[in-house]
């Protein structure tokens, strides 16, 4: 019964997603919930990025996220931010900085104290470091430690995307 909860949540999730969910209905999600996103394979190139407000590189990355999204609007890409926030600061710093980057891609916050368990099941070559990204689809899995800008994104994403 457990499982079949976390998999409608998960779809739920999935769903939100596609249909542009407001900053006010952010989930707070554990990562056994989290989970079937990044293990989902089908045509779409996904992008998912790890992410905090009080992380730097992270806040300096976002707006080249955020214009590649809207780039690609109209193709098989999907970016996901993740937030590695505390969930106590939802209301402080979260919908906030959200609001202040109008975004309108997919924000899920992760709340899942036990990292040593799921940062190694995300990629086997994360020690943890934010932002962090992670892209697949159902041909390739690629991992990115460190900030990424719209280039970068463009090189690993664009040979992905099928026509």
């Amino acid at each position: 019964m457990k499982s079949i909860r976390k998999s409608l949540l998960a779809l739920a999730i999935m769903w939100a997603g596609a249909t542009g969910l407001s900053s006010q209905d952010i989930p707070v999600i554990d990562f056994d919930s989290f989970r079937p996103i990044i293990e989902q394979r089908n045509d779409t190139v996904y992008m998912v990025n790890f992410w905090a407000t009080w992380c730097t590189p992270c806040v300096e990355e976002m707006p080249d996220l955020l214009r590649f999204a809207k780039d690609m609007r109209d193709s098989k890409f999907r970016l996901i931010l993740v937030s590695l926030d505390n969930p106590d600061h939802m209301e402080s710093r979260v919908k906030p900085f959200i609001k202040r980057f109008e975004i309108e891609e997919r924000v899920i916050l992760l709340d899942d104290p036990d990292a040593n368990r799921w940062i190694p099941i995300v990629s086997g070559e994360w020690s943890g470091a934010i932002p962090a990204t992670i892209f697949f689809s159902d041909n390739f899995r690629h991992f990115h430690g460190k900030k990424i800008d719209y280039e970068g994104i463009k090189e690993i994403v664009v040979p992905h995307l099928k026509r």
